[in-house]
């Protein structure tokens, strides 16, 4: 929903920008085709993360059929959020894990898992990045 709302969002912009270049005043050409930059660069973003997400959701497949997701029993927050002592517990067992096989995708997946549980987003996408690359390269 998300996605289409973001994608109908583009539009509207391109279509704002393309009245103000085809308006033949000068300033309207400038604005417009300034205004025009929003639109690809925000369809390139969303493609990137569309793809990103089936990426590493054919992986959580994989992992799931193969019986290595992990049980989401970590003790939670009042806000959902996994407690820390917990989360930072899990964390070092899988990142044990990758520092002693960093070739296998399963535990990179696993280790943006846990990079997850415990707060840090930015390390978790570049955690699943490596996932998602090893396994590519694994089916080359």
């Amino acid at each position: 929903m998300l996605v289409a709302a973001c994608a109908v969002y583009l539009v509207l912009i391109a279509q704002r920008s393309w009245t103000l270049i085809t308006s033949a005043r000068p300033l309207g050409v400038v604005m417009g085709a300034a205004l025009m930059v929003l639109p690809l660069i925000g369809a390139w973003v969303l493609y990137r993360e569309v793809q990103f997400g089936l990426r590493t959701s054919e992986l959580a497949k994989l992992l799931a059929a193969d019986g290595l997701l992990p049980v989401d029993d970590l003790p939670r927050r009042p806000s959902g959020r996994p407690e820390r002592a917990a989360a930072d517990q899990r964390f070092a067992v899988v990142k044990s894990g990758v520092e002693n096989d960093p070739g296998q995708w399963q535990k990179w997946y696993l280790l943006g898992l846990a990079y997850d549980d415990a707060g840090d987003r930015r390390r978790a996408r570049e955690a699943m990045r490596r996932a998602v690359a090893l396994h590519a390269a694994e089916g080359s």
